[in-house]
């Protein structure tokens, strides 16, 4: 059966401490994965979402498709690496504010992700195909397979969402925007936190111009994430702004690809752009307020919890 969602990329293994590594505090093992965690967001919210990438014979890449699994994301066409590692990270709360983050994935099974991974899973459709900012700059031929996909979707009439999720770790601004403006041309949905814009539009423009200049080449919607101020949505019709739902704000880490499994899962379901925002936003704060990349990710019958809720709220 055709997916709601197409998406591909490397998914990780989280091992996240409640302290100092340091001092050797215990370690629990999450699944991460910006295109995974969208992936999980949409099924949890009864869409069919698929997950394509390159996972390693590793316990670790056992663990990362037992995860989607469970979650009902279908990994029919994951291929499997002997020959390199799963990748991982490791999450430190280093204080109440403060997480650092390692990354040990150079190398790793999901940065070899090639075209031929993707044909036959692009060829069966989707209603949408989500990319990341993150996976092209894994590696050569993960930047080549993005660049494909968006090519051979669009010219393919599937829709192609685009979360920019720029990772300074992993290239600098102008490799990012030398391959990212012209994968913006493509997108019908272009996701960017402020500081982003500049990576899909003219770097000396302002955010009304940049997103201006969007809609001029074709994208029909221009997110722009504003963390605790809400969001911002530009159309041809004009703005849209949404606030954040109050909540008590425990883990930052998947706020914003929760954003994005929100924002689709209203497409998908039909929701007007002012439906869109405000799922997003409602998945944004049960991810900021629960700890994990996509653990406190609700169920479609969980969607109204927070509504009018209070601090400290007991559902009897």
């Amino acid at each position: 059966m055709t997916p709601d969602l197409l998406t591909f990329g490397e998914a990780m293994v989280s091992m996240r401490s409640a302290g100092p590594l340091a001092t050797g505090t215990p370690l629990s093992m999450h699944l991460a994965g910006a295109e995974s965690n969208v992936a999980i967001g949409v099924a949890r919210l009864g869409h069919r979402a698929a997950w394509v990438g390159r996972v390693s014979t590793d316990e670790f890449g056992e663990y990362v498709l037992r995860q989607l699994r469970a979650e009902g994301v279908g990994v029919d066409g994951v291929s499997r690496d002997a020959e390199r590692q799963t990748g991982l990270m490791f999450l430190e709360q280093r204080s109440a504010d403060l997480t650092r983050v390692q990354y040990y994935r150079a190398g790793s099974a999901g940065s070899a992700l090639r075209v031929d991974d993707l044909r036959a899973p692009l060829a069966a459709g989707a209603r949408m195909l989500h990319l990341t900012g993150i996976t092209p700059a894994l590696s050569d031929t993960a930047r080549e397979v993005t660049c494909w996909a968006a090519e051979t979707a669009d010219a393919a009439g599937i829709p192609i969402c685009l979360d920019v999720n720029y990772r300074a770790r992993l290239w600098s601004r102008e490799a990012a925007r030398e391959v990212l403006t012209p994968l913006a041309a493509h997108a019908s949905t272009i996701i960017a936190s402020a500081d982003e814009l500049d990576l899909v539009g003219d770097p000396g423009a302002d955010e009304p111009a940049v997103a201006a200049e969007l809609l001029r080449r074709g994208v029909e919607t221009v997110l722009v994430k504003l963390g605790a101020d809400g969001a911002r949505a530009y159309t041809v019709d004009g703005v849209e702004e949404v606030g954040v739902v109050s909540v008590t704000a425990v883990d930052t880490v998947g706020a914003g690809d929760a954003f994005t499994a929100g924002y689709l899962s209203g497409w998908f379901d039909g929701l007007d752009l002012t439906g869109r925002l405000r799922r997003a936003a409602t998945l944004g704060a049960f991810a900021v307020s629960t700890r994990g990349d996509c653990e406190g990710l609700p169920r479609r019958a969980e969607l109204a919890l927070l509504d009018g809720h209070e601090a400290g709220s007991v559902l009897r």
